[in-house]
């Protein structure tokens, strides 16, 4: 049996991330998840694959919005769940383009500051949809401002299955999913196609093709080769290392820590197939 054994969010992208008890289910992620990001002069997202000192902006959920905490001087800027400016600006994910509200001045100054680069936050107004790769999902889909889709699935055994191969362990956090899940033999998320948490209808739609941001430890962003070097041995596709799925789906509801994953349905595409040498 398959149970959910943590629910992470991302409040604002490549960020800390906050783990969670219950999560709702919103159009476009878990709620809070990546609706905030910091953008460049030319309107295009910051990462850490660029910026490694991302991963010491710690996040909490407050009841009027964020707290975000530098964890270097522990310096701190609160952020409201309604931005301070009516501004509009496009903004770039990869190869998307959409919509983003400057949240404030302030705002883009601090992070600016802290950052050493010019630095712009932005939030995800309900208006604006966002649509998920078309080739892999249902019309009507929707994202925040994530990489591609609305969640990532891991199973904790896929994690142990790779900890077990390295001279030092790694943990979750590396690959920022937003659902773990007990249970089953590792890499059971590859094949999981129409799964059911809750009630809630989810489709595994992508294999996550990793990057160099796993190589980032989150607490002290000291870079490494691992787990890439290991991962690329026996989890690569073509030119791409995979590990998680990629989630998409058009439910609404709640899910909670300790829920069962029912799976409804596998994939058969070769695509979703990975001949691993082990």
């Amino acid at each position: 049996m398959y149970r959910v054994s943590q629910l992470i969010i991302y409040p604002i992208k490549s960020l800390g991330g906050i783990e969670l008890n219950t999560a709702e289910i919103t159009d476009r992620g878990l709620k809070h998840d990546r609706r905030w990001m910091l953008i460049d002069e030319n309107n295009r997202f910051l990462s850490q694959r660029e910026h490694a000192q991302m991963a010491l902006f710690k996040i909490e959920v407050l009841s009027h919005g964020l707290k975000v905490t530098y964890t270097t001087d522990a310096s701190f800027i609160q952020v409201p769940f309604s931005p301070l400016k009516n501004d509009m600006v496009d903004v770039v994910i990869w190869d998307d383009t959409c919509v983003g509200q400057l949240v404030s001045n302030t705002a883009d100054a601090w992070f600016s500051i802290k950052l050493g680069i010019p630095a712009r936050l932005v939030y995800m107004p309900d208006e604006t949809h966002r649509a998920t790769d078309p080739r892999y999902t249902q019309p009507g889909m929707i994202a925040s401002f994530a990489d591609a889709y609305p969640a990532l699935l891991i199973g904790q055994a896929s994690l142990d299955d790779l900890n077990n191969r390295l001279a030092e362990p790694l943990p979750m956090n590396r690959f920022r999913p937003n659902i773990v899940f007990t249970g089953g033999e590792p890499y059971s998320e590859d094949l999981m196609n129409h799964i059911s948490i809750n009630g809630l209808d989810m489709y595994g739609v992508k294999l996550c093709a990793r990057c160099v941001l796993t190589t980032i430890d989150q607490e002290t962003i000291k870079k490494g080769k691992e787990p890439l070097k290991t991962l690329a041995g026996y989890r690569r596709k073509g030119a791409k290392i995979l590990f998680g799925q990629n989630l998409a789906y058009s439910a609404t509801g709640v899910i909670n820590v300790g829920d069962e994953l029912k799976v409804l349905s596998t994939h058969t595409e070769e695509r979703f197939i990975i001949n691993a040498v082990t």
